[in-house]
């Protein structure tokens, strides 16, 4: 089996180069708005986009996702429509890797033989599905890798070497490096903790390691690429999309320019740590 990400990555790997994986939520703050956020993501550098499931209850983050995932959810977004929002992305771009990102609870409710089918035809390649661990794999990974889906899987601070070949098992495409213990958006770990959590893990694996959650700046994407395979961005995306909604909800810029100038930005950084560890 080899998907976008496995093919992605590997390109970039012959390039020496980390890729830069985006998340943004998928409906916020509306479906047409957030479908031109992610078309906008690759023509500004990314790499590998993460499409974010709404989710009423999400406990492992902070409160721009949570609220973020509440907007959508207003607006009506639903996981049919999510699926939906990735086919009409691949009418023009067939190339950039789709990863789902999100909890269980809905793919649950949606049913996930129904949802693997329907995420095969949207054109999704991955999954990331924070509340399921490798002792429920039976559940979603073995099926969605029979599938022909990835199944990415976070590790972090606290995942020991006795528990990190557990995690590793059923993961592929790449292994997501969770750079802090804590919720999203919560401020950037030290960085020579993170070199050093990423070599840890790639002792146990092939897989190319990710490192997010905390990352805001093109300066910390560039110290962070200068040792991880890629750079995963979320909740700074996030915060661009709400800082251009009025109180009542109204649009002060447009939110896809608004996200395309971050990771713009975020994108150069990302290259000049290439160009750093090249030279």
């Amino acid at each position: 089996m080899t998907t976008r990400i496995d093919r992605r990555m590997a390109k970039l790997k012959a390039e020496g180069c980390p890729a830069l994986v985006t998340y943004f939520m998928g409906g916020d703050p509306d479906y047409e708005t957030s479908l031109s956020i992610m078309r906008a993501l690759p023509k500004a550098g990314s790499d590998i986009i993460e499409l974010g499931m709404p989710f009423s209850d999400p406990m492992a983050d902070g409160p721009a996702i949570q609220a973020a995932g509440l907007r959508a959810l207003k607006a009506g977004q639903t996981l049919g429509k999510t699926l939906q929002m990735a086919r009409e992305f691949r009418k023009d771009d067939n190339e950039t890797p789709i990863v789902m990102m999100g909890y269980y609870n809905p793919i649950y409710i949606y049913g996930v033989d129904r949802f693997l089918e329907d995420a095969i035809a949207s054109g999704i390649d991955g999954l990331i599905v924070v509340d399921l661990p490798p002792e429920m794999d039976a559940e979603l990974c073995i099926p969605a890798l029979k599938a022909g889906i990835n199944f990415i899987r976070l590790a972090t601070p606290t995942t020991d070497d006795k528990r990190l070949p557990k995690v590793l098992e059923n993961t592929s495409g790449f292994v997501y490096y969770v750079s802090m213990t804590g919720i999203t958006g919560s401020a950037l770990a030290d960085t020579s903790k993170v070199a050093e959590a990423v070599q840890r893990i790639k002792a146990h694996t092939d897989l190319p390691v990710c490192v997010g959650f905390g990352v805001k700046t093109a300066e910390q994407a560039k110290t962070i690429g200068a040792s991880a395979d890629g750079v995963v961005v979320g909740t700074a995306i996030v915060n661009a999309v709400a800082n251009v909604i009025g109180p009542k909800g109204e649009k002060t810029a447009d939110p896809a320019e608004a996200v395309a100038t971050l990771v713009n930005g975020l994108s150069q950084g990302i290259r000049a740590a290439r160009l750093a560890t090249a030279q």
